[in-house]
Order: C-alpha cells, then sequence, then structure tokens
C-alpha cells in the first residue's frame, strides 16, 4: 500500500489538492487508510450527500411514488425514482442563491437572525417546487442538483423531521457515523480537524460559469457549506451539505456491500434513458474516461457504483470485487478552476486494483 501513501503525497506537491484522506476496505477488511490529513478530519462531502443521505433515506423509508403525494405545488410531476435516476427533466442547476444574497445581505453576517434564514430556506424550497422541466421524464439523463433538493424536502413531508436530523436517527447513528449537516442557525462548533474549502461567499465561479452571477464577493467562515444553493437552504439540502470523514463514506460502502440499502431495482445503470450511466442514486462507470478508472467495475456482473463531490470527495464500491474506496479531498481550496483531481481519481483507484493484485 506504499504506492497510494506515495500518490496522495503527490496530489499534494503537485497541487492537486492541500489535503486527502482515503480508506479502502476489502473483503470487508480496513487495508489502507491514509494520507495527510488527519484521520478525523471532517470534509465538506458536496454532491456525496446524495447517496450518503438522500438515495440511503430513500430507500430506508421506501420513499417511492409520485413526487406530488409529498409535495402537492411541485412544477414538475414525476416520481421519486424519476429523480433519483436524474431522468426527471429537470435543469440541472438553478442559482437560487444570486436573487436570495441579494434581497438578503444580513446572511452574510455571522449573527444573521435565525428567522431570516429559517425565510430563506422556505423561498429556495418554493423557487425549486416551482422549477419547470426541460424535457419529458425518460427523455434523457439531465443529472440535476434540484431534483435532490425535491427529494430531500419531500422526505422532510414523508417523515415530518428535518433533513439533518432524519439523517442522524435513520443513517449516522445506526452505522455508527460521525458525519452530519452542519446547520447554519446553530452555529455549530467547528470540528478539531477541518479541511477548509473556499475564502469567499459566494463562492468563485465554477468553470463554464464566469459571469453568471454578480453577487459581490464577501470573505468567507470556516466550517460553512462550499455549496452557495445548500448555504441559502441553511446548510441542509438533499443535494449537498453533509460534512464527514473517509471512515465515515468507506464505512457507509461498506453497509451497501451487505446490502443494507435495498433499491427497488438492481444497482445496474439505466439502460432504458438515452445516454444514462446512473444507478438509483448512484452513478456506474461510463466508457468515456470514468472516475474509477477503466477496470474498476469490470470484474463481474454486478459492476461498480459510486458518487463524485465537487468539493474533490469520491465514493465507488466494486460490488462484485467486494471493494469500497473512500477517497476525500479539499481541491477546491486551490481554486474551483483546478481541475487535476479528474487525472488523479482513475490513477489512484488503478494504484488500489494493482496494490491488491487485483486484475
Amino acid at each position: 500500500m506504499r504506492r497510494l501513501e506515495e500518490l496522495l503525497a503527490s496530489g499534494v506537491r503537485e497541487e492537486i489538492f492541500p489535503l486527502a484522506r482515503a480508506e479502502v476496505l476489502y473483503e470487508g477488511r480496513r487495508v489502507f487508510s491514509g494520507g495527510n490529513a488527519r484521520e478525523d478530519t471532517a470534509f465538506d462531502l458536496a454532491s456525496v450527500t446524495k447517496v450518503l443521505c438522500t438515495t440511503a433515506l430513500c430507500l430506508e423509508l421506501k420513499l417511492f411514488g409520485s413526487l406530488r403525494r409529498w409535495l402537492p405545488s411541485a412544477a414538475v410531476d414525476v416520481g421519486t425514482l424519476e429523480l433519483l435516476f436524474h431522468r426527471s427533466g429537470l435543469p440541472p442547476f438553478v442559482q437560487y442563491f444570486e436573487e436570495e444574497l441579494k434581497a438578503h445581505p444580513e446572511l452574510f453576517d455571522a449573527d444573521c437572525p435565525v428567522r431570516v434564514r429559517e425565510a430563506v430556506r422556505f423561498s429556495v424550497l418554493s423557487r425549486a417546487l416551482q422549477t419547470r422541466p426541460e424535457a419529458a421524464p425518460g427523455e434523457k439523463a439531465t443529472y440535476s442538483d434540484i431534483g435532490f433538493i425535491l427529494l430531500g424536502a419531500a422526505l422532510e413531508a414523508a417523515s415530518g423531521r428535518s433533513l439533518d436530523e432524519l439523517f442522524v436517527e435513520r443513517i449516522a447513528e445506526p452505522l455508527g457515523l460521525s458525519a452530519g449537516f452542519r446547520r447554519l442557525s446553530r452555529a455549530l462548533p467547528l470540528p478539531e480537524s477541518l479541511a477548509d474549502t473556499g475564502n469567499t461567499r459566494p463562492r468563485e465561479h465554477a468553470p463554464g460559469q464566469e459571469g453568471s452571477f454578480t453577487v459581490p464577493f464577501h470573505p468567507a467562515r470556516r466550517g460553512e457549506v462550499d455549496d452557495d444553493n445548500a448555504w441559502c437552504l441553511d446548510g441542509v439540502s438533499g443535494h449537498a451539505g453533509l460534512f464527514g470523514t473517509a471512515h465515515d463514506v468507506a464505512t457507509f460502502g461498506q453497509a451497501v456491500l451487505r446490502g443494507e440499502l435495498a433499491p427497488p431495482v438492481p444497482w445496474h445503470h439505466d439502460a432504458s434513458t438515452p445516454g444514462s450511466t446512473r444507478a438509483c442514486g448512484f452513478d456506474t462507470p461510463g466508457a468515456d474516461a470514468p472516475s474509477c478508472g477503466p477496470r474498476f467495475g469490470k470484474k463481474g456482473p454486478r459492476g461498480a457504483i459510486g458518487h463524485l463531490g465537487f468539493t474533490g470527495t469520491s465514493l465507488w464500491i466494486d460490488l462484485d470485487r467486494q471493494l469500497v474506496v473512500a477517497l476525500l479531498t479539499n481541491r477546491v481550496a486551490l481554486g474551483r478552476a483546478n481541475l487535476k483531481i479528474r487525472e488523479f481519481r482513475p490513477r489512484f483507484h488503478e494504484a488500489v486494483l494493482d496494490a491488491l493484485s487485483l486484475a
């Protein structure tokens, strides 16, 4: 496993990321845990939230059926499976935060009143509910943050619990995870070890979004969610917001291998939707340069499932090899235009297979 440590160290030297922690489980045993970040370092998991929280809770609560059963005012009339498979027709992303930050500059204040944060959260959820689809359900695969914002809201409506409370009760505590949301209005203490992600609020424009919003930048506070829409949702959303360790993410992956999540259909990619690589809530390795490398998921018929996070995080599970790889970094701390992680991820996963002598 020395090669894995060397790779993580090279990622720091080559300014791919400032901090990293990886954990590898093989046949139920931890065979690697390393990186320059402490074992208890909390990373902003970004869209890994979509599987660790939202997908897991949808399967736990069997949240299947029409979205309007729980959210009658939703503009999109689809089943929750369409949202989990990213085939609802909803757009990928809307910058809800721009209007909210302009209308409520007090959000930037550390002592922003709770009532303001709650009102802004309600406003963003209302706007997500009003967002109309751009295509018919099943017409094409479009990865959509909005779909998972709505799933988070549906989980709250179905359970009568807030999403952060529901996650702790139904996922984190049963699995022994330290992961959780950092609700801004509760002013939670900082973790002892935390991987920073950015210095401004809103965050700088991501590549391809240059000039897409005109909100003045303000200094950011540590320990708050990176994603600006999630930030306006008080740090708690179905699409982003969880903080956790590599151990948390790997432990969740092992629970998936043990069959503790029961999807209504097998963990296979959605062959019915043109262009889709999606499984139920998860992704699968695509044919074009998958982030888990060319061999991951190619051992047998069950394949692999996984998910990436914008901040530089990932979870990949090789179902046939009984292999879990959690790779957490804070690559965005070096700027959102820093995309070197795209080349690093497949190299690391290839190195895992080599270190375990797995063909």
